[in-house]
């Protein structure tokens, strides 16, 4: 096992999207627990690095570069030169065991996946459908040695004008005492996304029973025509948010009271901010990539016989969304709401 006495400079390596960033700061309060002056760098990818850059737990971020064989030499020849004492690889790929392995990291953990696990002196658990998405990482952790705290949270940077800017964006709409939902019809797979007639009739529906609120719109790169679309159907109940970068659509969440997204970058960076948000989910299990954390809900057909097929592209006409009741999805969004 680790002996902390040795440890001075760690890396944790998570490359993909914006949620697999958010779920693996789970780690870094524990991290900071069992090694109080450590140094704690981030390897991972754009645009992940933005949400780190301002977390007090995170010295340095670096970005992995894989497009030539340059490219990833300059990635290991970085690695290799800060001299860590602790790498580890929650991504455990064929490159990152490279990178880790190459390191000259004293202790090098990962997962132990087939042909890789030469890259490693510290293992990961081997079974990773046992675990959420987030506790994951905590079992990690566990498994070599390090201790958890008693209360782990995601964790999102956001810097002081970015949630100004939002706070002052919320006061111009005049809500008074009306809520303010949020709704993020993005995703990172086609599959996932529900189509934006599911988000507009959730909406309508929840108005009859929750009169005093208001609507505001998320959308980021490619969710353009269905964003204006349910801000067209809902009116004057609803505002479309306004373009923003990683960290502003993160305050801008944050200003809502609750959120209804797809599984999605948007709804782990709700978990991480602290707006409850209720997950629509199809392909996927909320089990393993559920929001995250006590006040957070999911909603999802578990009797249709395709449901949580892990395929990128719908082959049927997305009943997992499609069949869906609104009125139900309204109850939900009320529930959290009320909560």
């Amino acid at each position: 096992m680790i002996n902390t006495k040795d440890i001075n400079q760690i890396l944790i390596i998570k490359l993909r999207g914006i949620g697999d960033v958010v779920l693996s700061t789970i780690v870094l309060k524990s991290l900071r627990l069992e090694f109080p002056t450590a140094r704690i760098d981030y390897l991972t990818e754009k645009p992940g690095n933005f949400l780190l850059e301002p977390l007090e737990e995170v010295a340095d971020i670096l970005i992995f570069k894989k497009k030539t064989l340059s490219d990833r030499l300059k990635t290991f020849l970085e690695v290799r030169k800060n001299k860590y004492d602790l790498v580890i690889d929650f991504y455990s790929n064929p490159g990152t065991a490279q990178i880790t392995y190459f390191s000259g990291a004293k202790y090098r953990a990962g997962f132990p996946y087939k042909g890789r696990k030469y890259a490693y002196n510290l293992y990961g658990p081997s079974e990773r459908d046992k675990y959420h998405a987030a506790d994951l990482h905590l079992e990690f952790l566990k498994n070599i040695g390090i201790r958890t705290v008693s209360e782990p949270e995601l964790q999102f940077g956001i810097f002081d004008h970015e949630l100004g800017s939002a706070g002052k964006f919320r006061d111009k709409l005049n809500l008074h005492e009306k809520k303010l939902v949020g709704l993020s019809p993005s995703g990172g797979w086609q599959s996932k996304k529900a189509p934006a007639v599911i988000f507009i009739n959730a909406a309508k529906a929840l108005k009859v029973i929750e009169p005093d609120i208001h609507f505001l719109i998320h959308w980021g790169p490619g969710d353009e025509s269905d964003a204006n679309k349910i801000t067209g159907e809902l009116g004057k109940d609803a505002t479309l948010a306004p373009p923003t970068s990683i960290r502003e659509m993160g305050a801008f969440l944050k200003i809502c009271d609750v959120v209804l997204a797809n599984d999605s970058g948007p709804m782990h960076i709700c978990a991480a901010v602290g707006t409850p948000v209720l997950g629509l989910f199809g392909p996927t299990s909320p089990s393993l990539q559920g929001p995250y954390g006590k006040f957070n809900s999911y909603i999802h057909n578990g009797d249709l016989h395709c449901i949580e097929c892990n395929l990128l592209q719908c082959p049927h006409n997305q009943e997992c969304f499609n069949e869906l009741s609104s009125s139900k999805i309204a109850e939900e969004l009320k529930k959290l709401l009320n909560n």
